[in-house]
């Protein structure tokens, strides 16, 4: 199992359009991809130096292969989406994890 998180600052701005967005459009998008089984989306409890909000949204995967499919055939619109609704309003960075045990 696989876990594809994507940590992102948005800006103060656009922060209740944003997470309106995230919760009722774009989380439901990736996971109506079928690629991944579930999703969690987490506030980050941290003071920004640059300000705004982070939040890590948690993808549960079942394996690499079908994340890199995910990558090819759906991630550019999902991404481009995003870019073109909050130009200039957030900074996103991604990270893939392999879950190695659960208790």
């Amino acid at each position: 199992m696989y876990i594809y998180n994507v940590t992102t600052n948005i800006d103060e701005s656009a922060h209740s359009a944003w997470l309106k967005w995230m919760q009722e459009i774009h989380i439901p998008a990736v996971l109506a991809t079928g690629k991944f089984t579930s999703a969690k989306m987490s506030r980050v409890l941290i003071e920004e130096e640059m300000g705004g909000f982070t939040y890590s949204v948690q993808y549960s995967v079942s394996n690499k292969e079908t994340l890199e499919k995910y990558y090819a055939d759906d991630a550019p619109e999902l991404r481009n989406q995003v870019a073109k609704l909050f130009p200039n309003k957030f900074v996103s960075f991604r990270t893939e994890m392999e879950i190695v045990s659960e208790h």
